[in-house]
């Protein structure tokens, strides 16, 4: 019993970590689809006299002016457009009304703005525009992951439980697949995409071209785990009952290989996010005045720029904490479903 007691306590923080993780994921993926109520403005809406604006400082009211607003902040103004410096009028106070005209916070139509992480060159508001783009980056990885993991099932699957020639084909073609450069043949053929697209298509032609370049190698994996399959005891008695081979394929090939597929769906997300991000911060993916945190990164390109608004890195930061949280969860399931990983850990 009490050697037990030091591994559950060295396990404890990592479970808190992925569980953290776990209510972090939903909570990003809640906001994305609560956007337009989450968004305390329209995310291209510019305020052409508040450009870099710098984040607005949030205070608590006192008592007798609870009947306003809970919070509230002081309006900015342009000192300097040059270096663009702002001041702050300490003088007025702007309330931050909370379920206010269909959004979570924001303040009156009269009032002031306030920016919670300043805004870009244009003057929109830096933490809208994440929101909204959180829908592209967040959506991309999980509609990606489903397409390119539904093709290397398939293909792997059956190329497996066959063999012989159609083994050898699939993976042939699986193997000229693996062999490109994937990073570079993604810009090669987003390059070509029409820059007249709208937002809606270019999302749909990235998820696209991500997802044709990534299922080679989870087909390659899952092609081997199906060649084992074949000869299981149960597999061997639905093919002695008559079964046909898509029915073999179906019903209990592909669910052998389950825990290997949510294992690894979950560790690609990431690569999706990330691939995303590089190609509109190269500018060949989503496009103006649509958002997703890769656009928004963009700006943190000229390191001037960085030096002066450091606030335009914080795309950034909703990257790297996202990825984390996918690679915490990532690295559980698979001490949990994985039972090469169990059988180590028993060990």
């Amino acid at each position: 019993m009490t050697g037990r007691q030091p591994a559950r306590q060295q396990r404890r923080p990592l479970g808190l970590i992925v569980y953290g993780s776990m209510i972090l994921l939903t909570l990003l993926y809640t906001v994305a689809i609560a956007a337009p109520w989450v968004a305390p403005y329209d995310h291209t809406e510019q305020n052409r006299t508040l450009p870099d604006c710098p984040p607005s400082s949030i205070r608590f009211n006192s008592p007798p002016y609870w009947n306003e607003s809970i919070l509230f902040t002081h309006p900015q103004r342009l000192a300097d457009p040059i270096d663009r410096s702002y001041t702050q009028d300490d003088t007025v106070r702007v309330p931050v009304r909370f379920l206010y005209n269909g959004h979570l916070f924001t303040t009156a139509q009269d009032d002031p703005k306030f920016f919670l992480l300043g805004t870009d060159s244009l003057g929109r508001d830096l933490f809208s525009r994440i929101v909204y783009g959180s829908r592209i980056s967040l959506s991309i990885g999980v509609v990606g992951v489903l397409i390119s993991f539904a093709i290397g099932t398939l293909v792997g699957s059956f190329a497996g439980y066959s063999g012989g020639w159609i083994d050898d084909i699939a993976m042939r073609i699986v193997e000229v697949e693996m062999s490109l450069p994937s990073f570079y043949f993604l810009l090669a053929l987003a390059a070509v995409i029409p820059p007249n697209l709208s937002s809606a298509a270019t999302f749909f032609v990235i998820v696209a071209l991500m997802s044709f370049i990534n299922w080679a190698y989870f087909a390659r994996v899952i092609r081997g785990m199906a060649a084992s399959l074949r000869e299981g005891e149960y597999v061997v008695a639905a093919r002695a009952l008559g079964a046909t081979r898509w029915r073999i394929i179906i019903r209990h090939v592909v669910p052998g290989t389950l825990s290997y597929t949510i294992i690894a769906a979950t560790l690609s997300i990431p690569r999706f996010i990330l691939g995303e991000s590089a190609l509109s911060l190269l500018g060949l993916g989503i496009q103006e005045p649509d958002a997703s945190w890769g656009k928004l990164l963009a700006d943190a390109q000229n390191v001037q720029h960085l030096v002066r608004h450091p606030w335009i890195l914080m795309p950034g930061v909703f990257i790297f904490v996202t990825i984390m949280a996918f690679n915490f969860v990532g690295d559980y399931l698979r001490d949990r479903l994985d039972p090469r990983a169990t059988a180590g850990n028993a060990g």
